[in-house]
């Protein structure tokens, strides 16, 4: 199937000023230099048209960064991010025209939208500036996003404050596939709603991919969500993807002991034969992204690490067609 999305070796770095008191510190001294975060260091993913991938991985991982680099929020340090064969913000390239390509859901749907503006104006800014509909037939283009999205039309002409947090998220799906992406970033969609509102977002986002044949990267760490939603999930340790494959193979036989891990870590009530289940937390912390580890970055929380772990870096090597993992002692 040829791909829609096409990442090939993508890397983000962000530098970092020194503070007020490095500064200091550089008059009577050495000036401090600024410090790199590796942020995404060189991931190559391919997401087919109408295929939902998930992204997986503990806060600090890269995963919000990566799904910026895709949308075009954020240029890639090195490396290329492709949209049906066309670069994202590439030199000379028409950004009117980008910028429709890939739409992004955020986390916060009340600080994504602004206090200030009608629903219906936020909605239909976007694609009345975009040719997509006519001022004239903004109204009616909005209403059909809105109930779209299960909300009434009326509420066009609402405020932001006016809505819950379940209906400000609606909202800022409706302003997102207005614009007719051809690629829906989600990150984190759901984390800051209850669960009762989480599961309605989610029943909205199936029932959507179903009827648009959308193409999605899909952003959590709540694996359950990841396994409900999506057709392949991408696990991301410390910048990089460490293991890919069919949602279903990651979840039930994962390769990588980070994977294993991060499964093992949820928390279960009971288990299937009834008895009481226990926490198991994953050992140490996630490294800094200012100083990454040499080798394998997994390694200072892995049981089992051999000396080539500290010294080497596995490469993303596929198993099959479809899975594969960076791992020198895979499970």
């Amino acid at each position: 199937m040829t791909a829609l999305v096409r990442l090939d070796q993508v890397t983000k770095r962000f530098a970092t000023h020194p503070g007020w008191a490095e500064r200091v510190a550089g008059v009577f001294g050495a000036p401090a230099k600024p410090r790199v975060v590796h942020a995404v260091e060189d991931v190559s993913l391919e997401i087919a048209r109408s295929e939902v991938v998930g992204l997986v991985g503990e806060s600090g991982c890269g995963k919000s960064t990566l799904g910026r680099v895709i949308a075009g929020i954020h240029a890639p340090t090195s490396g290329s991010v492709r949209i049906a064969g066309e670069p994202v913000m590439s030199a000379g390239a028409n950004p009117m025209k980008q910028t429709t390509r890939v739409q992004m859901i955020f986390q916060d749907p009340f600080g994504s939208l602004n206090p200030r503006m009608r629903i219906g104006d936020t909605i239909s800014e976007g694609p009345v500036a975009h040719g997509l509909t006519t001022r004239a037939e903004a109204r009616r283009y909005t209403a059909g996003w809105l109930d779209r999205v299960g909300l009434p039309g009326d509420a066009a002409e609402r405020f932001p404050h006016q809505f819950s947090g379940g209906q400000r998220q609606r909202i800022a799906i409706a302003r997102a596939l207005a614009m007719q992406p051809d690629v829906l970033v989600c990150d984190e969609p759901v984390a800051s709603l209850d669960v009762s509102i989480q599961a309605q977002i989610i029943n909205l986002f199936l029932a959507l991919r179903r009827d648009l044949a959308l193409t999605m990267v899909f952003i959590s760490h709540d694996l359950s969500i990841v396994r409900h939603v999506s057709d392949r999930t991408a696990i991301m340790y410390l910048g990089r993807i460490v293991e890919l494959g069919p949602t279903a193979q990651i979840y039930d036989t994962p390769r990588h002991r980070y994977t294993r891990a991060l499964i093992d870590s949820v928390p279960k009530l009971v288990t299937q034969a009834g008895e009481e289940a226990s926490f198991h937390p994953i050992a140490g912390e996630l490294p800094s992204p200012l100083a990454p580890p040499p080798g394998c970055a997994f390694h200072l929380r892995c049981p089992q690490a051999s000396a080539r772990c500290r010294s080497e870096r596995p490469v993303l090597a596929p198993t099959d067609a479809a899975h594969s993992f960076a791992c020198f002692h895979p499970l």
